[in-house]
């Protein structure tokens, strides 16, 4: 029996999703050229070189050694909405609420969304504590030391 490449509609995806992000990166290192601080175009490019690094792996691989899988497994679409949701209300709240009330919001969303045992006492208190301190040390490295202005 012989193996060949067959595109499925999980991998037509990957390979779209894969490509726009390839060609989304390439505009984003595009508009850096043009901005007139130096020192703006740091971020900007790393994120995109490796978005661009990551997804043209993404696409190589699929393209060589498709999947059979249908991309989702047996997920909860709850639980990816959720996700989606809050990071996104997170994004949009954040010029009116703050930078470290926008992070709450989707810190609490995502780990809603990604915890699938038993809530304890515990855990929400080791889980909700490690948040703070994350969220905390964000905002100290990109307002004190990097010296990034936040809302």
């Amino acid at each position: 029996m012989s193996t060949r490449n067959t595109t499925t509609p999980s991998n037509f995806g990957t390979l779209t999703i894969s490509a726009f992000f390839i060609l989304a990166g390439a505009v984003t290192l595009y508009d850096t050229t043009g901005y007139s601080d130096i020192d703006s175009q740091v971020f900007p490019r790393a994120v995109a070189t490796v978005l661009v690094i990551c997804a043209t792996i993404s696409f190589i691989t699929c393209f060589l050694k498709p999947s059979a899988d249908d991309g989702f497994g047996n997920g909860s679409w709850g639980r990816r909405l959720l996700l989606v949701g809050t990071m996104l209300l997170a994004c949009f709240a954040m010029p009116f609420i703050g930078f470290l009330l926008a992070g709450a919001i989707g810190f609490a969303g995502g780990l809603i969304a990604a915890m699938h045992d038993r809530w304890s006492p515990k855990t929400i208190f080791v889980y909700w504590l490690s948040g703070a301190v994350i969220m905390t040390a964000f905002y100290v490295l990109f307002r004190y030391a990097l010296l990034v202005p936040l809302p």
